[in-house]
């Protein structure tokens, strides 16, 4: 939603000359592309989901930087959090399923200062969920660490349970040979 609000709004109410237009859609572009990247690298890299997932983040706040820099340089007003537009751009960004076909009118037929304010709010809130996630990958990462670490116990189990000598005292299994090698311990 906010990348297809973006897009209709830079392209409606920007200059065409505007160098502005084409960072602020790659902005939520990149926003919108680097959550579902790292939802995708979830499977495989912890590390990599948290990175895109702050690199959206990132975007997300430049993106709100603009939307901002827009209102207050043409004297318009930044909705309060409590105002009655802001709250009713909250109810709506709470509707599940969500669509861009929620907002296509507002964004059709409101000023510039409506659209701009219905983004930051969306903005606000899209931020909120991502903070949440970033916190539990963090708490999931610290728990259960990365990719490399969990195929590294699931090794060092294997071994442990693949021989007799092995897993008893857990400190000399990283002094006594593999099974299979010849040689002294180091």
């Amino acid at each position: 939603m906010v990348y297809d609000i973006t897009f209709r709004f830079a392209h409606k109410f920007l200059a065409k000359s505007d160098r502005t237009i084409d960072q602020m859609i790659q902005s939520a572009r990149s926003g919108k592309k680097n959550i579902l990247e790292g939802s995708k690298a979830a499977l495989t890299s912890k590390e990599t989901e948290i990175k895109l997932t702050n690199v959206a983040r990132a975007s997300l706040e430049e993106l709100l930087d603009d939307y901002k820099d827009y209102l207050r340089a043409r004297d318009l007003a930044i909705w309060d959090k409590d105002s009655k537009g802001a709250q009713y751009v909250r109810k709506l960004g709470r509707k599940t399923p969500q669509t861009f076909e929620d907002y296509r009118e507002f964004v059709g037929t409101r000023p510039p200062e409506v659209v701009a304010n219905i983004a930051i709010g969306l903005i606000h809130q899209t931020n909120y969920l991502i903070n949440q996630q970033l916190h539990r990958l963090e708490q999931d990462f610290l728990k259960e660490g990365g990719m490399r670490e969990r195929m590294a116990r699931a090794r060092l189990q294997a071994r442990n349970g693949s021989s007799g000598n092995y897993g008893k005292n857990k400190s000399d299994n990283f002094r006594r040979p593999l099974p299979g090698k010849s040689g002294d311990p180091p």
